[in-house]
């Protein structure tokens, strides 16, 4: 009797364990650049907390974006860890948040954000009901092509550069983000 007790104790104690961890799964609340991105807080207010995306955060205030990121939106952005803009050419992030290249830096960034909330669920789910392709009309207006792959979604750039979704649905009171591995660039 008292090892039933025992297990059934160790069993309910699991079982709490398991709810818990369901509960803040269900909130969804990720980690992203050793910070928690709280689905009550705007894009803005997540990203600054992001070790990983200290680079995006420098553009976003240099273009002057972070009113329209905070703003109710929705919105969907695929944000570059700052290992994606290191692979850019040296010098270029440098270039861009300088003052004269401000127009530049916008439309680099806006590439980056489409208007309304697309979870990776919403881009599988249209991505089948297109056969398998699907064209993005982003903020800046230039298109990105999603794809699937093995390992979940890849976007590709209207020079045609890839970069993959390596953390997605990170969900935000205006919006959701997608954390990808490389800079995409406008035409």
């Amino acid at each position: 009797m008292i090892k039933s007790r025992g297990i059934l104790g160790l069993a309910l104690t699991a079982g709490l364990s398991i709810a818990g961890l369901g509960a803040v799964h269900a909130q969804g609340v990720k980690t992203v650049g050793g910070a928690p991105m709280y689905p009550s807080k705007t894009i803005v207010e997540n990203a600054v907390n992001s070790k990983d995306h200290t680079t995006l955060v420098t553009a976003v205030k240099a273009a002057g974006l972070v009113d329209t990121l905070s703003g109710a939106g929705p919105f969907t952005v695929f944000a570059p860890t700052n290992r994606a803009f290191g692979k850019l050419p040296k010098g270029t992030v440098e270039g861009l948040v300088q003052p004269q290249a401000k127009a530049q830096l916008t439309q680099v960034l806006t590439y980056h954000v489409v208007p309304g909330r697309y979870t990776a669920a919403d881009l599988m789910e249209q991505l089948k009901a297109n056969g398998g392709r699907l064209e993005l009309t982003t903020v800046e207006g230039d298109n990105l092509l999603v794809r699937r792959t093995k390992g979940g979604l890849r976007l590709t750039d209207t020079k045609g550069r890839t970069s993959n979704i390596t953390i997605p649905d990170v969900m935000q009171s205006n919006g959701v983000i997608h954390v990808i591995d490389t800079v995409l660039m406008p035409s």
